[in-house]
């Protein structure tokens, strides 16, 4: 797909980013489609090509999450006699994929940007379940995504099986559209295109060994993804080792995925109000403006839960998931005003010297 020509809305391109676009005259505007340490693999009009960002566009923004990620588009030039670009601005993102980075800093890593539709993909066989399914749902919807969800390997599990994980999901009043799936014998595989649609982005995230790779080769109608036979527990194997954004044999553009078991909740009130409608609404009831849904009287959502509409493992996944962006959100706020104290102190110490 890499060598044929495309038109800019073929790669993903609307007039959303017309409106905003900020490049110069001279400028050319790609697509990126994987990250390579310093180095940016790009995607246009015409071919792939290799990009480095700007020295000056470094300086100016020094958090990871402003820099370039697959799925941005950005402005670059493209010196003649140079192998390399050099991108100078990175346009606004219209939608994005973000998680709460790994361990205990306090910041966001970026997944993916301007995708128009998160897959989230769960094997029936061992990979089933629905908390993490809801956590993943709450990130898609406060980037601004839609999500659909994908249970895959379904040949080795029982109908009855696959049947009780669906009926799972929608009585946690999940409402996205569900595509059961094989790869082995191909059922579902139809369904699925369907849903892809050319010049949309689609990014497959779940779990190691969910069948992602392998899924995405058979859209393509080739191999050029590297998977691995399932182990013979029927449990695939992690091959997939950076993102990258791919061009699918329908036209539709699929970004693959590491597998990512872990997606800490960061800052996402607005996607805990979306994909917690059923709680959202229930909550208008309550007695109390504040009630926390803990035991309060008058508690609507609670009175839902006596009266078997919705489960209480369903409202506590919620409260524990509102817990946890609060308290993110709180500690980086804490975190950003202890490097504002630090830089002040610094500040006040050189002026200091120089009275000296």
């Amino acid at each position: 797909m890499m060598n044929q020509n495309f038109e800019l809305n073929e790669l993903g391109w609307s007039d959303w980013f017309e409106q905003r676009v900020e490049c110069k005259p001279t400028d050319t505007i790609a697509r990126v489609a994987a990250v390579d340490r310093d180095q940016l693999l790009l995607m246009d009009q015409t071919s792939p090509f290799r990009a480095k960002l700007a020295g000056n566009y470094l300086h100016r923004h020094p958090l990871p999450q402003d820099l370039p990620c697959v799925g941005d588009w950005v402005c670059l030039e493209k010196p003649s006699g140079h192998d390399l670009g050099v991108v100078h601005t990175v346009l606004e993102r219209r939608t994005s994929l973000r998680r709460k980075s790994a361990g205990k800093v306090i910041a966001y890593q970026m997944i993916a940007a301007n995708v128009d539709y998160v897959v989230i993909v769960q094997s029936c066989h061992f990979d089933f379940n629905l908390k993490r399914l809801e956590r993943f749902l709450v990130m898609v919807m406060d980037g601004g995504a839609e999500p659909y969800v994908l249970l895959t390997k379904i040949d080795l599990v029982d109908p009855a099986v696959l049947a009780t994980q669906l009926e799972e999901i929608r009585s946690a009043g999940i409402t996205a559209p569900i595509v059961t799936l094989s790869n082995v014998t191909r059922d579902g595989l139809d369904d699925l295109k369907r849903l892809l649609l050319p010049g949309r982005t689609y990014c497959f995230v779940g779990s190691s060994g969910v069948g992602k790779s392998t899924l995405i080769n058979q859209l393509m109608g080739r191999d050029m993804l590297g998977t691995k036979a399932v182990s013979g527990t029927g449990e695939g194997r992690h091959t997939t080792v950076r993102r990258e954004l791919i061009r699918l044999e329908g036209g539709a553009l699929a970004i693959d995925n590491p597998g990512m078991r872990e997606f800490g909740i960061f800052g996402a009130e607005d996607g805990i109000v979306s994909s917690y409608s059923d709680i959202t609404a229930l909550s208008s009831g309550c007695r109390y403006r504040d009630c926390s849904h803990t035991g309060e009287p008058g508690c609507a959502v609670l009175g839902a839960v006596h009266g078997g509409k919705i489960s209480q493992e369903h409202v506590e996944n919620y409260l524990k998931l509102r817990e946890e962006s609060v308290f993110n959100q709180m500690s980086n706020a804490q975190k950003r005003k202890k490097d504002r104290d630090i830089g002040r102190y610094f500040k006040s110490a050189k002026k200091d010297l120089r009275d000296d």
